[in-house]
């Protein structure tokens, strides 16, 4: 019998990779197609500071998932054997707030970055996550009796929204 190659564990291992990929897109992509204009005037002005508040409420979002989870978090979606439910601190707002921090920070260094394509990036992690967290909530009600009632509560990135 043949190993599977750590990336495809039980554990979505694969998602992590792939969403290393993507935290490089949006870092690092061009902002915009080549010979399209990158933002200018009083249009970019205003994306930086609309990027600069979305930028700041996406690491709050983050910080604030890190510090509810604790020693729960883990890089994989499957949650820890020991772990338990999580719903103060920033769970009580969204589902995956870490999640919804790192879609807002890269709508912001998109807006900050001036380009459409920068945009778009952002925009295929929002549907990444969406994805993801479709898996790791499929683990999360095996594991917690109550994590049903509580995706009824709660929505699952955008606050009060999805």
């Amino acid at each position: 019998m043949r190993k599977q190659p750590w990336w495809k564990g039980p554990n979505g291992e694969w998602y992590v990779v792939i969403q290393v990929i993507l935290f490089g897109l949006v870092a690092f992509g061009p902002a915009s197609l080549p010979g399209w204009p990158t933002w200018v005037g009083v249009w970019h002005t205003s994306t930086i500071v609309v990027g600069l508040v979305l930028g700041g409420l996406g690491g709050l979002l983050v910080l604030g998932g890190l510090v509810s989870l604790g020693s729960n978090l883990t890089a994989v979606p499957r949650p820890k054997e020991n772990a338990h439910m999580v719903e103060h601190g920033a769970y009580r707002w969204v589902r995956h707030p870490i999640y919804s921090g790192i879609i807002l920070g890269a709508f912001g260094l998109g807006l900050l970055r001036g380009g459409w394509l920068s945009l778009l990036y952002a925009l295929i992690l929002f549907f990444f996550f969406d994805v993801k967290s479709r898996r790791e909530e499929l683990w999360l009600r095996e594991k917690y009796d109550d994590y049903a009632a509580y995706q009824q509560r709660v929505r699952k990135l955008i606050p009060f929204l999805y």
